[in-house]
């Protein structure tokens, strides 16, 4: 389990990104996009940053795509406005829980109708 200094940090990182993400990247790929998560290594040499992708014209991977090409905007958005000995390198990964719920939530209703015939 993370520390709670660690658990402050993400939240930090998570803030910054997806203010910068929805104010300063204007790349036509990048649509309607959510910071769900933040995973920082120990060291804070590295940031994997979770986002879900809900409108973007081009498709998630290309959204992913333009997120990591931006990458470096990010991360000078965390340096100037987190006071951290070092910077770690962003990195943007595709958050898939969204995805997954609606799954299972698909396959729960299989099981519940499926269910309801046999009381018939």
């Amino acid at each position: 389990m993370a520390s709670s200094r660690m658990r402050r940090v993400d939240e930090a990182i998570r803030e910054v990104a997806a203010d910068t993400i929805t104010k300063q990247i204007k790349d036509p790929r990048v649509g309607f996009v959510t910071v769900t998560d933040v995973q920082t290594t120990p060291d804070l040499s590295s940031a994997r940053i979770h986002v879900s992708v809900f409108d973007s014209p081009s498709g998630p991977e290309q959204c992913l795509e333009a997120l990591n090409a931006a990458h470096g905007r990010v991360q000078k958005a965390l340096a100037s406005q987190l006071r951290m000995k070092r910077t770690p390198t962003v990195q943007f990964v595709l958050d898939t829980t969204p995805a997954t719920a609606a799954r299972l939530e698909e396959i729960l209703e299989r099981v519940d109708s499926h269910r309801e015939g046999d009381a018939e």
